[in-house]
């Protein structure tokens, strides 16, 4: 494996280590809360993000909508537990296979079903940037919306 992709994979881990402390520092209650009626619960929002590295590796090998419906309704997560256990194991899936991608796989570009192309590499920082956008809208919306400072580093 490239440097690149060693260092876009370590601040992957990053992302997930930290979101990991986070769920640590969370009830089944909290699940529930939503900062506004209109948007993802706390729940829903972990759930998401427990399934960035998973469904954004099957983008960037062009699954199809269908393909993604699929894989997004087979999953089921219903507590603490089971989300966090879900992020990691869909990191480790990502990282065994991004680990055996050639440099001419990285390069190769790949379109998504709804027509956004990227190298193989490019997607991976996307991975990254999907992972520290969500890790941080579920900061602020802890603090900011229920006062919950779990006091987790978000940078090494």
């Amino acid at each position: 494996m490239n440097l690149y992709c060693q260092s876009t994979l370590n601040q992957m881990e990053v992302a997930i280590s930290s979101i990991v402390k986070i769920i640590d520092g969370l009830t089944e209650e909290d699940l529930h809360k939503k900062p506004v009626t209109t948007k993802r619960s706390i729940g829903e929002l972990l759930i998401h993000t427990a399934l960035i590295c998973k469904a954004d590796y099957y983008l960037l090998n062009e699954a199809t909508k269908e393909e993604m419906d699929t894989y997004y309704s087979s999953v089921s997560l219903n507590s603490l537990t089971e989300i966090q256990e879900e992020l990691i194991q869909n990191f480790t899936f990502l990282k065994e296979r991004v680990s055996q991608l050639t440099e001419l796989e990285l390069e190769e570009e790949t379109t998504a079903y709804w027509g956004v192309t990227y190298s193989r590499f490019e997607w991976l920082v996307e991975i990254v940037a999907h992972l520290y956008h969500h890790r941080g809208q579920l900061h602020t919306i802890l603090i900011h919306c229920f006062d919950l400072d779990l006091q987790v580093p978000l940078f090494e």
